[in-house]
């Protein structure tokens, strides 16, 4: 009886550990919904005003992309943007982040028009970066994948102009 129990006990022991790591598994693997492919390892936020309150708390920039799940070239923008280190570096250490799929009801965030993909940035102070642009006057935040090192310099100026500004 002694031994048939000590085998049930380490049965039972074995089951309720594989589970544990099954649950430990997904619990790291969450931020990949918020994520949406556009960087696993970045924390993102859910929503446009909790994006707004966590950079007023940390006093961090609150990057935003605005993006659809059928278009090509936010796809091509996406695999550039989760595939450059330094971006992904920048973007988990200093910035809060937030990629979207519809509109938010602030207008400042579509001063030329609503088009995807477009990059913006939020100021701590909540004010709207409509100064830091990319290279395309038809359309002045979108980036396309060879873009990514405008982009890189347009991360450190959103980064450079709190320190100077407020």
């Amino acid at each position: 009886i002694m031994l048939h129990s000590t085998f049930f006990l380490s049965l039972l022991l074995i089951a309720v550990t594989s589970n544990l790591a099954m649950a430990i598994k997904k619990e790291k693997r969450a931020p990949q919904t918020l994520s949406r492919g556009w960087g696993d390892e970045i924390t993102w936020v859910q929503t446009y005003e909790e994006g707004l309150y966590q950079a007023k708390k940390s006093n961090k920039p609150l990057m935003v992309i605005h993006h659809l799940e059928d278009c090509q070239y936010c796809q091509a923008l996406k695999k550039a943007f989760a595939e450059n280190e330094e971006i992904q570096e920048m973007a988990q250490n200093n910035f809060i982040m937030l990629n979207i799929m519809h509109e938010t009801p602030d207008k400042n965030l579509s001063p030329d028009g609503q088009y995807v993909p477009r990059i913006m940035f939020v100021d701590p102070s909540l004010t709207v970066r409509a100064d830091i642009t990319g290279r395309y006057s038809n359309r002045l935040y979108t980036y396309e994948p060879q873009d990514m090192t405008f982009l890189i310099e347009n991360m450190k100026k959103a980064l450079r102009l709190i320190q100077t500004e407020l």
